[in-house]
């Protein structure tokens, strides 16, 4: 038999992704991410920034302001890259509507959230934000430069209409594949700022170097961070790595450590559809020494 040919039959192309589908399809939106009755709706408004730290460079931005804001309190502030996916209120995510249930509850703090879309080049973005030509220069890099990025230029805007608590145990960063290992990676660099960290499906592989963090945990300084893993064990396995055993390979490192952390599996793949099935438990545990 020739396996070559064998492995790209379309046929069997056609069952992987139908049991992709069927793993992903147990993971369903429980009434935390659905709009209930009585919950005062927060505002959610788009912006757009050209970045210096990322020269040349355009992206959309959005801002959510909850309804129990109040300038006269410091508010929490938590980051999500890939913003398009997380901000959509019929999406995997609808982080908009989460936070409306759990603030109102007193399950997590009064939070402005902060969700950023990767930098295109030209005067278009792309249909797709997740095909933005620099995401993976911003989001896999194992660096400080992307922290940079949200605390020199898009804090200072954010500041200039809205009062952001200054402490960084109210500053969470969140992100789905090279945008969770982007969340890490900030927090990493810079855990005077970023205290709170929730990485889904997250890709600690070789795509630019990321493969080093389980190794980076066990032999560095413990960071003051608080961490939130969540993978599947349908994750991706190519050329860069095999996401399951690489998140798996954190979480050991965490727990070698000894860092206040969880990580939650499933059968997932490589998709929103665990995360956002999650992400009230995940937020609610985040932010649990903090909310009240």
């Amino acid at each position: 038999m020739n396996f070559g040919k064998f492995i790209f039959n379309p046929i069997l192309l056609l069952l992987v992704s139908y049991c992709m589908q069927a793993q992903d399809e147990t993971y369903v939106l429980g009434a935390d991410s659905q709009r209930q009755h009585g919950v005062p709706q927060g505002v959610v408004t788009k912006f757009s920034w050209e970045s210096k730290i990322y020269p040349n460079t355009k992206r959309d931005y959005y801002v959510y302001v909850p309804a129990q804001y109040d300038p006269k309190k410091p508010a929490a502030l938590m980051v999500f890259q890939d913003g398009h996916a997380y901000v959509k209120e019929d999406g995997d995510f609808r982080v908009p509507i989460v936070f409306d249930n759990l603030i109102h509850h007193g399950e997590m703090p009064v939070t402005i959230g902060l969700f950023v879309n990767p930098g295109y080049w030209g005067e278009v973005p792309p249909e797709n934000p997740f095909r933005s030509q620099n995401r993976s220069s911003e989001y896999d890099e194992v660096t400080d430069l992307y922290a940079s990025f949200i605390i020199t230029e898009l804090l200072p805007e954010l500041e200039k209409n809205y009062n952001i608590s200054h402490d960084s145990n109210m500053h969470a960063i969140c992100g789905l594949s090279s945008g969770g290992i982007c969340a890490f990676t900030a927090a990493w660099f810079r855990p005077d700022f970023f205290h709170k960290v929730l990485s889904q499906i997250g890709s600690f592989t070789d795509i630019r170097g990321g493969y080093v963090y389980p190794a980076l945990i066990r032999k560095s300084a413990k960071r003051d961070i608080k961490i939130f893993l969540q993978d599947g064990s349908g994750d991706l396995n190519n050329q860069y790595g095999d996401w399951w055993l690489a998140n798996q390979q954190m979480a050991s490192s965490l727990k070698y450590r000894d860092y206040e952390y969880q990580f939650v599996t499933g059968t997932g793949s490589h998709s929103g559809k665990h995360g956002g099935a999650i992400l009230p438990e995940s937020l609610r545990w985040l932010w649990n020494d903090i909310a009240h």
